[in-house]
């Protein structure tokens, strides 16, 4: 029995944005992303990352090229209401002083003309899903939170129309390493959830390796590369990704895999004689920085609840790292070139 391909939730074909004066933001861009995938677009200020993803909603309207949505070419869709079935999140979250959260997050349902006992409903869903309990932030005023929190109600409001399609432009950029790691979770938690399709801005190329699904990489207004984080950062298609991606690609892909993947018996040693423990759930990337720090060449694995599993060892952890170069299919586009489905 064959596999049925994925499906396209957004195409854009040869799309470009020249603003008055000449300006280049955006050049010739192909891209199809797939349904229920998290892409995320990532390069330095001016890459053309953000006006790429605001031209899937309209807020900035294509110079040349079309954009597809479900099939639908959107320059003929009412933008209003392009919109409306669009979530949309960004950083500076965008939360009306004077309503409740309640208010905020029901925004689009009411627009929509949902009744007001749905509207209530949904809102209770949403806070529940985003760790906010209703009965203690439902009718706080978003002056009475702090920002991880806003960052939520953010996300919850985008989500309140239940749209198939949510872009988030720099959603966490303004929080602090903690809340911003914290809210990461959160985050892949709901993908996992809800499965939708998610475009998804940042500057941060390790927010994009921690997020994505796929990495689109812009530069100069130009797609430089498409594919899957391990791909990008093992087989940089050009010299500006591998710029973005630095010089501990190594250690980065090694974040993307669990200890689990590395798992081995314990051997004849004794536990006590393996040295500190690593968590079963933790990544290779901290394995390796455990043995180099302790000076060992194998960790005893534990369980979170501090059973033991097994052994990590320096050999076992290079032949996991081998082991998926050696499986991954490359998808990475040459400049310019990012058609892959």
């Amino acid at each position: 029995m064959s596999c049925s391909s994925p499906t396209i939730a957004i195409t854009l074909d040869r799309v470009s944005k020249v603003y008055p004066g000449g300006h280049v933001a955006v050049r010739d861009v192909t891209l199809n992303i797939q349904t229920g995938e998290v892409l995320v677009l990532v390069g330095t200020s001016g890459s053309g990352k953000t006006t790429t993803m605001k031209m899937i909603n309209r807020l900035v309207e294509p110079t040349s090229g079309s954009i597809r949505v479900g099939g639908e070419d959107i320059s003929k869709i009412n933008p209003i209401q392009l919109r409306r079935s669009i979530g949309y999140v960004i950083q500076e979250i965008g939360l009306f002083p004077h309503m409740t959260v309640a208010k905020n997050i029901a925004l689009v349902p009411s627009l929509k003309g949902w009744p007001k006992p749905r509207q209530n409903e949904r809102v209770a869903e949403l806070l529940e899903l985003v760790g906010l309990p209703p009965d203690q932030y439902a009718k706080k005023h978003p002056h009475q939170l702090s920002g991880g929190q806003k960052q939520r109600v953010g996300v919850a409001r985008a989500l309140a129309g239940d749209p198939d399609i949510l872009l988030m432009d720099e959603p966490f950029g303004a929080l602090d390493p903690i809340t911003r790691g914290q809210l990461h979770e959160e985050f892949l938690k709901l993908q996992r959830r809800l499965r939708k399709t998610i475009v998804f801005v940042t500057h941060d190329m390790l927010e994009a390796i921690r997020l994505a699904e796929r990495i689109a990489v812009m530069d100069g207004g130009v797609l430089e590369q498409v594919g899957t984080p391990r791909e990008v950062l093992a087989h940089p298609a050009t010299r500006r990704v591998a710029d973005l991606v630095g010089a501990d690609a190594t250690l980065k892909l090694l974040g993307l895999c669990t200890v689990e993947q590395a798992l081995e018996a314990l051997g004849a040693e004794s536990p006590d004689a393996l040295g500190p423990v690593i968590r079963s759930g933790d990544s290779l990337k901290d394995a390796l920085l455990t043995m180099v720090a302790c000076g060992r060449a194998s960790l005893p694995v534990v369980n979170v609840d501090g059973t033991l599993r097994g052994r990590v060892t320096l050999q076992g952890l290079q032949t996991a790292l081998a082991g998926q170069e050696k499986d991954r299919r490359p998808q990475g586009a040459a400049r310019g070139q990012g058609t892959h489905a």
